[in-house]
């Protein structure tokens, strides 16, 4: 009886140390699902969180019925049909995006980024857009000419391309400007009103930015020589080359296909041209 009571017990014992060590190897499991799926949808598939600038048409803003709209966004949504992807909009805040690329919650920046400057921060797609930088000034001004800026004060968007610009290659002309240096601002788009209420002089900004301000104004702008020429890449972080190598496959593919022209098409009226494609 004593040796039929030892058994039960230790078998009781086995029993019981088995189901905790199941419990750990499930609970590591899960864990690891986990982990694995961070990047994916309900549905398994991989999900490309674009990260983007809400208040900068035509590449990315906020359209007439409320939702996210814009050239780039079509372009990223155009790529992740292709791919068979989910695509996750992330309106960012400008200023935030390299913790937010580094962090993960956005995978890569789409919205008119400018490639050159930025290759040491970044791992770049192809670039598939020419771009320059331009100046905007009010029809009605006494502004001609690059030159003309003297004294005047210029305004531009926080952490841009043509801030770059105009700290590096364009620094002498800058320091001609009203305090000696540009103004800077969150988004173009407050920009463009302070412009057109003469609070500013002039707005230095993206071609196609002023591009997309002078079709719906057309009569009151007008544009300066360029301060430079550049081009549009998808940003991811840096080393995600493979990721940035699918993007720029299924961009090429997008262009044989015709999508590419088509979206060209669709947002002429607000300065894109396929002429600018470069991919």
């Amino acid at each position: 009886m004593k040796k039929r009571l030892l058994a039960l017990v230790a078998a009781c014992a086995t029993l019981a140390l088995s189901a905790v060590l199941l419990a750990g190897c499930s609970g590591g499991g899960d864990a690891q699902q986990s982990a694995n799926t961070d990047n994916a949808s309900g549905d398994g598939a991989f999900t490309l969180a674009v990260g983007f600038d809400q208040g900068y048409p035509p590449y990315g803003y906020v359209g007439d019925d409320g939702e996210f709209t814009g050239f780039d966004l079509d372009l990223a949504q155009a790529v992740c049909e292709k791919m068979g992807w989910d695509l996750k909009l992330e309106a960012i805040d400008w200023d935030a995006k390299d913790a937010l690329i580094g962090s993960g919650t956005i995978n890569c920046i789409w919205n008119g980024f400018t490639m050159e400057g930025r290759e040491d921060g970044y791992t770049f797609s192809d670039p598939y857009m020419l771009n320059e930088q331009v100046v905007v000034v009010r029809a009605d001004s006494d502004i001609a000419s690059l030159d003309d800026l003297a004294g005047k004060t210029v305004m531009t968007q926080v952490d841009s391309a043509a801030l770059d610009v105009l700290e590096d290659s364009q620094a002498d002309l800058a320091a001609t400007f009203a305090g000696g240096a540009p103004q800077t601002i969150g988004d173009y788009n407050n920009a463009f009103m302070q412009l057109e209420s003469g609070m500013v002089d002039a707005v230095a900004c993206d071609l196609s930015i002023a591009a997309y301000q002078m079709a719906a104004n057309p009569d009151k702008y007008v544009q300066l020589d360029a301060l430079s020429t550049e081009h549009y890449a998808v940003g991811f972080k840096k080393g995600d080359t493979e990721l940035a190598q699918q993007v720029t496959d299924a961009l090429k593919q997008l262009d044989e296909d015709g999508t590419v022209k088509e979206l060209c098409e669709k947002y002429a009226d607000q300065g894109i041209s396929y002429d600018n494609w470069v991919l």
